[in-house]
């Protein structure tokens, strides 16, 4: 590992936003940069302290000149070095509060820039984990970075999933696979609000699980005692599955993907709910549209589809979407029923998506009480300098 002397320096532009970056914004754009022959040529994931145009220095920044986001943030101090050692700290620091807040061993352990490991992702599943690094500078410090979680947390299986959006934005090929130990043989089963869910950690979505949204099931299941369930978008039966565990009389989980159906299915005779669970694969939009057909009408009715908009140009289609979505769920709702609505895209904020939520439920011709909002688990902390960090919000409404 070099030495901090022997880093090479990239420099800020005189406009560019210094002080932002001074009170922790954690991203170089590369418009900001001077951008001469030797920054070009820094080869992808390259350490360098980060000076700003007065040469002062700022702290040791990863590179990556095939990303917009040329500089992340790693460590103020210009003096550090950044080995297993250092990862070590990063990761001990996030153990202690996931260790505190969580009986179980299953939450997300790193959130990218909030748990200071810009573009890292570490989901943990008992003694597995799956790591997502989504930037240059963890693919190229993938073995200390390793070394680093198996010594502190102990685990004794690392799977690493290179797929996905962030990679492709980043320039970096797909590369997933076994880091350390063995993938498991068979979906990993995971507790949380009182519902076992089966987790696939090499062939399901991100991950295999969406821990962000345990605090909004456990919500949503408080709503649903006694009532007859509608979770749209449900992956491996998220919303449906607590519903069950909160007392609901039946549920129904709706997705595109066989695969995650099964799942929710082999999660429901876990808990010994198969009698009141049932599911319909479809596309979300056709499937609602048909029970709209059908006149069913639910208690609550969930619905939790994946970010309509990624990002900034993808913003008004994906309120369109939204409220799409709105429209269409609302008039499933029972007089006085409850509809919980959610996005995962950090480009909508609350605001905007509270408004397409509500343009919709108008358009269904429902009037709606806002309820609860709610946001991702203390395990994905969000970086108040960095709105991208606090992307999931969950919206129930009543009827």
């Amino acid at each position: 590992m070099n030495m901090p002397s022997s880093l090479p320096v990239v420099r800020l532009k005189p406009k560019a936003n210094a002080r932002a970056i001074r009170h922790g914004f954690p991203w170089v754009y590369d418009n900001e940069l001077v951008t001469d022959r030797r920054t070009k040529g820094l080869s992808p994931g390259a350490l360098a302290v980060l000076e700003d145009d007065n040469r002062q220095p700022m702290g040791i920044v990863a590179t990556n000149s095939q990303s917009r986001i040329f500089c992340r943030m790693l460590e103020r101090d210009t003096e550090a070095v950044i080995d297993q050692a250092w990862f070590e700290a990063k990761f001990a620091r996030a153990l202690a509060m996931r260790q505190r807040l969580y009986p179980t061993p299953f939450y997300r352990l790193i959130h990218a820039e909030a748990d200071g490991l810009p573009g890292v992702v570490v989901d943990r599943f008992g003694d597995t984990a799956v790591v997502q690094p989504n930037a240059a500078w963890a693919d190229v410090l993938l073995e200390p970075m390793v070394a680093a979680l198996v010594a502190v947390t102990g685990i004794t299986n690392v799977i690493k999933n290179g797929s996905g959006r962030a990679r492709g934005l980043e320039g970096l090929e797909e590369d997933s696979g076994v880091v350390v130990g063995v993938a498991p043989d068979a979906p990993v089963p995971v507790v949380m609000n009182g519902a076992t869910y089966m987790a696939d950690l090499t062939g399901g979505q991100k991950t295999g699980l969406f821990f962000d949204q345990r605090p909004n099931h456990g919500f949503a299941a408080s709503l649903c005692k006694d009532a007859k369930v509608l979770d749209v978008f449900s992956h491996v039966g998220g919303f449906s599955l607590a519903a069950l565990a909160g007392g609901a009389a039946e549920a129904v989980a709706v997705d595109g993907s066989a695969p995650a159906l099964k799942l929710a299915e082999a999660g429901a005779a876990a808990a010994g709910m198969t009698e009141q669970f049932s599911t319909r694969k479809g596309d979300a939009f056709d499937v609602l549209t048909a029970l709209n057909e059908e006149g069913a009408k639910f208690e609550v009715v969930i619905c939790d589809p994946p970010a309509f908009a990624p990002s900034k140009p993808a913003l008004e289609k994906g309120l369109r979407a939204y409220e799409r979505v709105a429209r269409l769920a609302a008039p499933l709702v029972a007089e006085g029923g409850y509809l919980g609505l959610c996005s995962c895209s950090h480009a909508a904020d609350l605001a905007r998506f509270r408004g397409a939520s509500l343009r919709g439920i108008g358009r269904a011709g429902r009037h709606a009480q806002l309820i609860h909002t709610g946001f991702a688990g203390p395990d994905h902390p969000l970086m108040p300098q960095l709105a991208e960090s606090g992307y999931l919000k969950s919206l129930f409404f009543r009827l």
